[in-house]
Parts: C-alpha cells; sequence; structure tokens
C-alpha cells in the first residue's frame, strides 16, 4: 500500500515510506555513500510547494538589486535556464538553510499604465500570489504617495510585509528610515541593496514572516476540488471556454482582445466531478501597451499557477503558434504543473491549416510531446466532454510514484543495455535512484561521475516509457557523489 500523500512529512522521509526510506539508505550505504549528504539530498528533491515570498514597490527603488542580493549570495539557490531571465518573474533563494521562492516585480518598469496603475497593478498580482511580502520604498525620497497607495493593498490582502528602506548608505541615512515608521507596516529595516548592507537582517526577519511550508489553504485538502489554471496568450478564448464549461456567462467576452482583468475563481461541475477554474486575466491592450501588457500577462499567469494543480493551455489552432503560446507552455513546465494542451476555434480550420498545425506541433511544442491534447471550440462548446479526461490523465500521472526497487531494476537495465558514453577515460554511471517526490514527480539519481543532458533526457524518455507520467514535467536531479574511503 503506497500511499504517498500520507506519508508526507512524518519522519521527513517525504514521498518515500519508511520502509522504503530505510531500504534506500542501505543501498547507499552498500555504495559506500555519506548518508547525510544522502538524506540531504532526498529532502531538498522532496520538498513540498515552497512558500512565496513577493518584492514589490516604486520604479527605481532598488527592487531588482535587492533580489539578486538575496539570491545573488553564495548560498543562493538560483536556477537560472538560459533564455528565462527576459520573462522570469520567480527565482529560488536559499538563506541559512530555508527555502523559499522570490517572486520579482522589478523588471518592468517602463511607465506603460500610468505609473500609478502600473505600480499597483504589480502589487495587486504578487501580494495575490504570495505567502509574503517585501515592500521596499526608497528612504532617500521618503514616503510617496504612490507608496501610501501600496500600503493599503496590503493593509487590504492581510498578508505579512517586512518594509525594507532601501539606499541607507551611512549613518546618515538611518534617520531617513525611521522616518518610513509612519507608514505603519511596523519596524523599517534599513539596507543598502547595491551594497549588500543590512541584507542579512532583512533576510533574518523575512524567514520570520514566511510559512515553513505555505499554509495548505489550497493545498492537498482531501475531496476538494480540484485547482485548474486556463493558461492562453490574450484573446484565445480563455474566458468563452470558462462561460460554455460553465454554461452561463460568467466572464465578460468581448472581442477585444484581453478584456478580463482578475481571475475568477468558478467552481464548475464538469464530468460529474466538481473543478475550480482559475481564469487569468488577458490585459485591456491598449496598442502603445505592448511590453508592459505582455509582461503584466506573464504575472498574472505566474499568480494562476501558483494557485493551481493543472495548467489547460489554450492555444489558438487558426493561428500560428507564436513564441508567446511556447513561453506560456514554459511557465507551466517550470511551475511544475500538470500539463492539458486544448486547441481552440477548431472548428475553423480547414484541411490545409490542419496539416500546417500538425508540423507546428511536431516543431515547436516538442517538449511537451508527453501533455494529452484535446481539440476544442468554445464557441460551439464542441468536444468539451473531452477535456475531462484529458486532465484526470494528466494528474494521474503527476501523482505517479514508482517504488524505489522497481525503479532501480529499471535503472540497472538501462545502465546495461544504455551505457553513458565515455569521457576523459572515464564512464560514468547511474549507480542507483529514488523519486523523493511527486506532484511533479521528482527523481534524483546518484551516478559515479556527471551526466551530460542528452543522457539525462534520453532517461526521462524512458523513464516515460516504462512508467507513463503522461500530462505531467518529470524533473530528474543527478548527484554525483565520490564513495567515501577513497579519498586519500
Amino acid at each position: 500500500m503506497d500511499h504517498a500523500d500520507e506519508q508526507t512529512e512524518h519522519g521527513g522521509t517525504g514521498a518515500l515510506g519508511d520502509a522504503e526510506y530505510a531500504e534506500f539508505m542501505e543501498l547507499a550505504a552498500e555504495e559506500g555513500f555519506d548518508l547525510e549528504e544522502v538524506a540531504d539530498d532526498l529532502a531538498e528533491a522532496g520538498h513540498g510547494p515552497l512558500p512565496v515570498l513577493a518584492v514589490v514597490g516604486r520604479p527605481n527603488v532598488g527592487k531588482s538589486t535587492l533580489v539578486n542580493r538575496i539570491i545573488g549570495r553564495r548560498e543562493a539557490v538560483v536556477e537560472d535556464k538560459p533564455g528565462v531571465t527576459r520573462d522570469r518573474v520567480t527565482y529560488e533563494a536559499n538563506w541559512n538553510g530555508r527555502r523559499f521562492k522570490i517572486v520579482d516585480t522589478g523588471g518592468w518598469e517602463q511607465d506603460v499604465l500610468g505609473i500609478d496603475a502600473s505600480v499597483a497593478a504589480q502589487a495587486e498580482f504578487a501580494i495575490e500570489a504570495s505567502d509574503a511580502v517585501v515592500f521596499v520604498v526608497d528612504s532617500t525620497v521618503g514616503a510617496t504617495d504612490t507608496d501610501a497607495a501600496v500600503v493599503r493593498l496590503l493593509r487590504r490582502a492581510g498578508k505579512p510585509v517586512v518594509l525594507a528602506a532601501n539606499k541607507v548608505d551611512g549613518p546618515s541615512g538611518e534617520a531617513d528610515a525611521a522616518a518610513l515608521w509612519n507608514l505603519g507596516l511596523g519596524e523599517p529595516h534599513p539596507v543598502s541593496s547595491l551594497h549588500g548592507r543590512g541584507t542579512g537582517d532583512l533576510l533574518d526577519a523575512i524567514i520570520e514572516v514566511l510559512p515553513e511550508a505555505p499554509a495548505l489553504t489550497f493545498g492537498d485538502v482531501v475531496g476538494g476540488p480540484r485547482r485548474i489554471a486556463l493558461i492562453g496568450r490574450p484573446n484565445v478564448g480563455k474566458s468563452s471556454l470558462l462561460n460554455k464549461v460553465a454554461n452561463e456567462d460568467r466572464v465578460v467576452v468581448n472581442e477585444v482582445a484581453g478584456t478580463t482583468r482578475d481571475p475568477v475563481d468558478e467552481l464548475i461541475q464538469l464530468g460529474g466531478v466538481t473543478w475550480k477554474f482559475i481564469d487569468t486575466a488577458g490585459i485591456r491592450r491598449r496598442v502603445h501597451l505592448t511590453e508592459g501588457a505582455d509582461y503584466y500577462a506573464s504575472l498574472r499567469t505566474a499568480a494562476a499557477l501558483e494557485k493551481a494543480e493543472v495548467a489547460v493551455i489554450l492555444v489558438d489552432a487558426s493561428e500560428t503558434l507564436a513564441e508567446q503560446d511556447t513561453r506560456i507552455i514554459t511557465m507551466a513546465v517550470e511551475a511544475g504543473r500538470a500539463v492539458v494542451i486544448a486547441y481552440n476555434k477548431w472548428d475553423l480550420l480547414d484541411e490545409e491549416r490542419r496539416y500546417y498545425l500538425e508540423r507546428e506541433i511536431e516543431k515547436d511544442l516538442v517538449q511537451v510531446q508527453w501533455a494529452p491534447r484535446v481539440n476544442v471550440s468554445a464557441r460551439t462548446g464542441r468536444h468539451m466532454e473531452r477535456l475531462v479526461p484529458a486532465i484526470e490523465t494528466a494528474i494521474a500521472g503527476w501523482e505517479t510514484r514508482v517504488p524505489t526497487g522497481r525503479l532501480n531494476a529499471f535503472l540497472g537495465e538501462l545502465v546495461a543495455a544504455h551505457p553513458h558514453p565515455i569521457r576523459g577515460g572515464k564512464q560514468p554511471r547511474i549507480l542507483f535512484g529514488t523519486q523523493a517526490g511527486t506532484k511533479p514527480p521528482r527523481f534524483v539519481l546518484f551516478a559515479s561521475g556527471f551526466l551530460e543532458a542528452g543522457y539525462r533526457r534520453f532517461i526521462e524518455r524512458r523513464l516515460r516509457e516504462e512508467f507513463g507520467f503522461a500530462g505531467t514535467p518529470i524533473q530528474v536531479s543527478v548527484r554525483v557523489r565520490e564513495k567515501r574511503g577513497r579519498k586519500k
């Protein structure tokens, strides 16, 4: 009986039950590994969702510099994949062994919506998606009207707030910082994000207000409705789809691209099951808003993904796949959510377009070949019933767990049949592994040397062939360990 969920934190063994954990540690000991290090590796890979910290404030108060300070220290674990920085809004950070996610709203400083509106929009998003907030104020300028507006938003949201008085470069600045007590947000923490002064104390204050693991308000509530984020670029038909699914016009639908403003959570009955749909807002797109609008839309998408378990990604089948489509898919995969791809406006396609669409899918969506595909029409409601089995398939894959014994038998055969290419006279070998977590499935493999990217992809492909994992990203981390006793 493998109830991964029931076993989550007891004994700290994560998704591995106690017996299986003991069996795995025995294996590691036989191979001569340092058991403490192995335990740390498992704990790191097996963690649940990390608490989220948002950094908000006006432009030019030093938000991004502060974020870089927090994630750029030696303790930080930053997963920066190439090509992601531009639209990245969340990063992983680590302070004194406490890991958390940080949301940087500083990437978008152009005065696009009128500065007050854009600051408010970011703050709203960030507060929505986070467990705690760092509010950055420029102490040399003092609190402005815009700052006061953000304070009102923060009050209404009721999330814990840490106030950072930035640009305090010396004792003279301390007085400026003290003046910020009158914002009514408690103690201002004087920092210089440029020089790093005071950031340690600030981080200590942050860790105090961040939950250990996020409060499971929307966590694994037994029998609670599954949370589905409907995402896609503006005007792809998300709201029409939600209306069709709900059988009534609950969301404003308009031909103007991006007329939905706020994520609307809807409890909807589909196929006899109640689901919670989180509709993500497109953004009101004025002509001069292109850059800001995309950024804001990706913030919204990130917020919805934080709250969801499954991402249903809506793609307009009548148009060529855009870079924005693939970017949204990448966001869902990186957020580790189960994924279903729904091709909308299927009823508008002629034979020729269908042929080209298939070619596009092969070329551009190769990284998510494992995601179930559904062809729908939000306008006519065609094939809506196919959405439910696809979502159920994806959730099942997302929660699949392979017992350690079975995984190692599989790895043994794999390595014997397809050894890693020899590099520099050495042949790295996978020694053993385990699945440390689910939602999404996370594997930790212990190897005798560095495994190159191509081989890792091969392993992931074979894991999918063997165990299914339809509709879910899988994360494979490899630990290279020197065996003990060899260090002369």
